[in-house]
């Protein structure tokens, strides 16, 4: 697929997106250098890099990352909704797309029909993971000591309506146990407190954590995801003591609704090209992510059963946004 020269293709980051370049700006020659922004290690921007500099040498064209932090990723994709339907503007999409439907009541853009999917790119578990001063080896004995001392145990999660926080939620949910939510701005904070022991359990991406694992400073329980990671290939799966649970992070590619469709297939065969590429399966790999590979009407069937599943256990929670 050939897009044409008349301005840079941006990919957007999840928390965060770019702003369409407009037409008098390109005919003067903008942006002159490249314009880059950073989100301080999230898993959404890493994959935007990856994804984009692959895009960038398959298509000739530069993809400049850009974040747009803000309302839970909110801010990013009213961004996206409102650019041109022309193939510049992307999203980076990361879960809290499809639980911020539910989340927010009074979102000026209803996510399902306002974007069009065009790629998925990748699913990575979140691990069920315990300070190891907490005696407890097992999801069954995580259970049993919760149940047995409610409201003693406090589990953390990278913010209000964060995978890891519905995660969490939803594990209450599907067992009775009673976990305390503590809501950190990040995972980076949030694994700080897990590892000293100020909370005591967490639902984070593998990303977040696998490196506290395998150092010892946390103890994983079991897996979110459907099937084991090939990453932690020992740990178990949450749904092998609690049948059903699944609550992974997921991420992929949208763009405005009416994107032409040639331009939503080009840039899906060259993601689902560049997920088949051995360097960056490599990269997504260590991630502890599993490809998504796939049509767009793959990916957009997966956001939409996402969206009812995740609104169930916001309703039945009573979240709310802070």
């Amino acid at each position: 697929m050939k897009l044409p020269r008349r301005k840079f293709l941006h990919l957007a980051a999840a928390a965060a997106a770019l702003a369409a370049v407009s037409r008098v700006a390109a005919a003067q020659g903008y942006p002159s250098r490249p314009v880059v922004g950073f989100a301080a290690g999230s898993t959404t921007d890493i994959l935007a890099r990856l994804i984009g500099q692959w895009l960038s040498e398959r298509l000739g064209q530069q993809f400049v990352i850009e974040n747009r932090p803000g309302a839970a990723g909110n801010i990013a994709a009213e961004t996206v909704v409102k650019a041109p339907a022309d193939g510049y503007t992307l999203l980076m999409v990361p879960p809290a797309s499809a639980i911020n439907a539910t989340l927010y009541d009074k979102l000026s853009f209803n996510f399902l029909g306002d974007l069009a999917p065009v790629a998925g790119v990748v699913r990575v578990p979140n691990v069920l993971e315990v300070n190891p001063s907490l005696p407890v080896k097992t999801v069954p004995e995580l259970i049993d000591y919760a149940k047995a001392n409610p409201g003693s145990l406090s589990f953390a999660s990278a913010g209000i309506g964060t995978a890891s926080h519905l995660a969490g939620e939803l594990f209450k949910v599907m067992t009775g146990a009673q976990l305390v939510h503590v809501a950190y701005r990040g995972d980076g904070p949030a694994m700080t407190d897990l590892i000293g022991g100020q909370v005591q359990v967490g639902f984070a991406t593998m990303t977040a954590s696998i490196q506290h694992i395998r150092a010892g400073r946390l103890r994983a329980l079991a897996v979110t995801t459907a099937t084991r990671s090939r990453a932690l290939p020992d740990i178990p799966t949450v749904a092998d003591f609690i049948p059903g649970y699944e609550a992974s992070s997921w991420f992929g590619i949208a763009a405005p609704k009416d994107t032409p469709a040639a331009i939503v297939d080009g840039l899906n065969r060259e993601t689902n090209a560049g997920l088949a590429d051995p360097k960056i399966m490599e990269r997504l790999a260590d991630m502890g992510g599993m490809v998504l590979a796939g049509s767009p009407a793959d990916f957009g069937k997966l956001i939409a059963d996402e969206t009812a599943k995740w609104a169930r256990v916001i309703k039945a929670a009573g979240i709310k946004p802070q």
